[in-house]
């Protein structure tokens, strides 16, 4: 009997090692949509997340092909496109994010693997304010709290730059809307407000500032993914989190939070491949 038993975990333990392997080297497409009646025209989106710097084919052709075959206006980028980590390389994250705004128009909002880079300048030098140059140069759109209007939608975007301590592990930091005020400015209430925000966590502050949409990552939905329970830990190291992947609702706002595209540290992702959200916006 104990043999068996033996056997059956060895079984199981070969399963998920197998997931794991395949789901940490393929993405899905996942569809939203948010109806408003403040934005004048349908407008379409794709939203990227913690790549990590992971290739999906050679100078990421698969993910460059997949979005080229979606077609969206816009691409919205939630921060984490490189993992802050000794002898770190901006350079797959570069090309890609260079490679995509010779098509789209690029807003980018930084994660906390950006914040870490720029904030410990003695551990890796000027490795951001190089980063951040070359793709202001070729056309992005870095959003380090300050917004762009889109006056054909009357969508605004605001990129959401919070300090590197509102992502320490094991505190919670105060983001009331007095302090997104001083960050972000107060939101027009006639105008579509989207906030891209890598921290979901702070998700029901966003929602009292008046955010109509916001959309995350940071959490790689859970690392791994149970039926009914969902995502398994956060990368506060708490286990089951609120909020994990998926779409949240508050008060008439709403967060898209995705599973990101890649991994770093524990490179784990169980029932739970990479995501890219296509995310529509149209006129109710």
């Amino acid at each position: 009997m104990v043999k068996w038993i033996i056997i059956a975990i060895l079984i199981l333990i070969l399963i998920f090692c197998l997931i794991m392997v395949i789901d940490c080297n393929r993405f899905v497409v996942r569809n939203y949509t948010y109806s408003s009646d403040k934005v004048k025209k349908t407008t379409r989106f794709v939203m990227l997340s913690d790549l990590h710097s992971t290739k999906f084919g050679k100078d990421n052709i698969k993910l460059i092909n997949k979005i080229k075959e979606l077609n969206p206006d816009g691409i919205l980028i939630a921060g984490d496109m490189y993992t802050a980590e000794r002898g770190t390389s901006t350079y797959i994250a570069e090309q890609l994010v260079i490679t995509l705004a010779k098509d789209y128009q690029i807003y980018y909002a930084n994660g906390n693997h950006e914040l870490k880079t720029r904030e410990r300048k003695d551990e890796f030098g000027n490795i951001y304010e190089e980063y951040q140059a070359s793709l202001i140069n070729n056309g992005v759109n870095i959003l380090n709290n300050v917004n762009i209007y889109l006056k054909d939608s009357n969508i605004n975007i605001f990129g959401l730059d919070l300090p590197f301590d509102y992502y320490k592990k094991f505190i919670k930091l105060k983001a009331d809307k007095e302090f997104l005020n001083g960050l972000l400015g107060s939101p027009e209430d006639n105008e579509f407000n989207l906030v891209i925000a890598h921290n979901p966590e702070y998700f029901d502050d966003y929602a009292e500032w008046g955010a109509d949409l916001i959309v995350s990552g940071h959490y790689h939905g859970g690392l791994m993914r149970l039926p009914i329970v969902g995502g398994v830990i956060s990368p506060r190291y708490k286990l089951f989190p609120k909020f994990d992947y998926g779409v949240y609702e508050k008060e008439g706002s709403k967060m898209i939070l995705s599973c990101g595209l890649g991994t770093h540290t524990l490179p784990i992702r169980i029932f739970n491949p990479g995501e890219i959200a296509l995310i529509t916006i149209q006129k109710c």
